[in-house]
């Protein structure tokens, strides 16, 4: 199994406010969990940087002007009540957005069957004319038009992070060549994602009640999520990792442990083993408590990277003082 990491050093000079959860340290403490020993085989690119112009792929001009605009010469900016930009935050979103892109021709090359790019800012809010939710472009969407672009007639999207992907559903809502399925607690932030949103027959949303777990996640997949990333049949799998599911999240309330991601990593690993060779490209959006992060990053990297799943997984060294202190 031939797996491709890209990690993103530019992403550290976004800046947030002190105490703000989607912190340079998020990507402090992936970098901790990229050097564990059990990803040393692991093919690694550092991102590189793609122009602003393919974030018209999917934002107006004008839009993209406004960021421009907003971009303070000094310190940041706040946008809304909880989205920033600063002096480096285009620079994060080209090399977010150059990950991505890399990652497409590398798996379409068929020089790796999948890869993760460990990328802030996040994207999957934003909007083609808003950002929101921590988000400024929605890095995600760029890379499924691209991959349009190149040939591939079936895109599916599948989001896990514990918030709605609006900004995601939002672009692709009447574009029936592109699958966007979702598993999301609900209600909660941004308050989308309910079952009949449904798009042109290319939207599928799972929401989850506060409490969740693993048990009802998985069945919310066998029942909703994977039968219709199955019979879409996709030429690739893009996915939005969020980790903020995890039961430690402090923006939100479902009770997922580590290995409930890699069950959902080795199920679309399954498919698109079936249906599209192999082809996944995974990009972080959330996850804000440290520990969860690295360890639902871990469990994800490792089943893509090893195909390591349920108890076999025990073997990963997850002990937070000794690894992620």
């Amino acid at each position: 199994m031939s797996s491709l990491l890209i990690t993103q050093p530019h992403g550290l000079e976004h800046v947030t406010p002190p105490g703000h959860p989607e912190s340079a340290d998020r990507l402090r403490r992936l970098n901790k969990v990229f050097a564990l020993p059990q990803f040393a085989d692991i093919d690694r690119k550092e991102a590189a940087c793609a122009g602003l112009e393919f974030a018209l792929e999917v934002h107006p001009k004008a839009y993209i002007d406004q960021l421009k605009t907003l971009r303070p010469v000094e310190g940041m900016s706040q946008i809304d009540g909880d989205t920033y930009i600063s002096k480096e935050s285009l620079g994060a979103v080209m090399t977010a957005m150059g990950a991505g892109l890399d990652a497409l021709d590398e798996v379409l090359a068929e020089r790796n069957q999948n890869a993760f790019c460990a990328i802030r800012p996040p994207g999957h809010h934003a909007e083609r004319e808003a950002p929101m939710g921590f988000c400024l472009v929605n890095t995600i969407a760029i890379v499924a038009r691209i991959a349009q672009q190149k040939g591939l007639e079936r895109i599916a999207i599948v989001d896990f992070d514990v918030h709605h992907g609006n900004g995601t559903q939002d672009i692709f809502y009447h574009d029936k060549n592109v699958l966007y399925a979702s598993t999301h607690q609900m209600p909660l932030f941004p308050g989308t994602g309910a079952k009949n949103e449904t798009g042109a027959g290319n939207i599928f949303n799972a929401p989850l009640r506060e409490g969740t777990d693993g048990t009802d996640m998985k069945q919310a997949y066998k029942e909703v999520i994977l039968p219709a990333i199955n019979n879409f049949n996709p030429d690739i799998i893009l996915v939005s990792a969020g980790f903020d599911a995890d039961y430690r999240d402090p923006l939100a309330g479902l009770n997922w442990v580590p290995n409930d991601f890699a069950w959902i990593t080795g199920k679309l690993m399954d498919i698109a083993g079936k249906r599209c060779d192999d082809r996944i490209i995974s990009l972080l959006e959330g996850g804000y408590d440290l520990d969860g992060l690295g360890q639902g990053v871990a469990a994800h990297l490792s089943m893509l990277a090893h195909g390591v799943s349920g108890p076999a997984i025990d073997h990963i060294r997850f002990d937070q003082e000794e690894h992620f202190g």
